[in-house]
């Protein structure tokens, strides 16, 4: 159950993000308010989920899948330049998150 809502708070920290950045410095109300809904919702989540997870772990893969997300969306929506570098990097950050949830003993 840990697991699944640190997942929901990742995806929600991807939307608060890219809501973040469409509402232009906060002067777009309505993505205003999506980023802070998102957000707040995405910490209670988080908390929630490290109540039986390790800080590191959760506080890593919730970052990690915000990075990701927002990493990809950026690149699809505001035409932020995907380089093979940039690429390399989001995969590596995959494999971190993958490694903390399915390495024996680095997700606990």
């Amino acid at each position: 159950m840990a697991w699944s809502l640190l997942v929901v708070a990742g995806l929600l920290e991807i939307i608060w993000s890219i809501s973040m950045k469409a509402s232009d410095g906060f002067t777009k109300v309505m993505f205003t308010g999506i980023t802070l809904v998102a957000a707040g919702l995405s910490f209670w989540l988080l908390g929630l989920a490290m109540k039986s997870l390790p800080v590191g772990t959760a506080y890593a893969v919730w970052t990690g899948i915000g990075a990701v997300g927002a990493s990809v969306l950026g690149i699809v929506f505001f035409k932020e330049p995907a380089t093979a570098a940039r690429i390399v990097c989001i995969l590596a950050i995959v494999g971190g998150i993958l490694g903390l949830k399915f390495l024996p003993s680095a997700g606990a």
